[in-house]
């Protein structure tokens, strides 16, 4: 386990990856579909950089995908338990650009390119994220 600092910072960087997914779940109730993607996949990045600074780490980027699997190299026991959701972060990746900039989708802007079945799939994923670092983090 980390020190107390960083134990501490974890924690604060998980508090508000479940505050990003409360903000996706409200988004998606008030039909804001390509927001709530863009907070879902930031509510799956900061839980999964909460790992990186509970062992004082420096976690670099926005992929989730490159964030899980880079600590193979950092924390082999912490890959293991998120290995299977590599294909998850992957997913999320799709969220963080084009939900937020219209050069990122063809003749579109996000808030038509984006629908309800979008956001429920995004937030599911974040969720499924998050539940399985809690114990780790908490």
């Amino acid at each position: 386990m980390g020190t107390e600092k960083s134990i501490e910072e974890a924690r604060r960087w998980f508090q508000t990856a479940e505050s990003d997914l409360k903000t996706a779940r409200i988004l998606h109730e008030n039909q804001r579909y390509a927001h709530a993607c863009f907070h879902a996949q930031q509510a799956g990045e900061k839980a999964v950089k909460s790992i990186w600074y509970l062992h004082a780490g420096d976690p670099w980027g926005h992929s989730v995908q490159k964030l899980i699997v880079d600590l193979k190299d950092f924390d082999t026991e912490f890959f293991s338990i998120l290995e299977d959701l590599v294909p998850d972060g992957s997913k999320l990746d799709k969220y963080y650009l084009p939900t937020r900039y219209p050069n990122s989708l063809p003749d579109l802007i996000p808030d038509t390119a984006y629908f309800e079945d979008d956001a429920l799939t995004a937030i599911g994923l974040s969720e499924k994220l998050i539940e399985r670092i809690r114990p780790l983090v908490v």
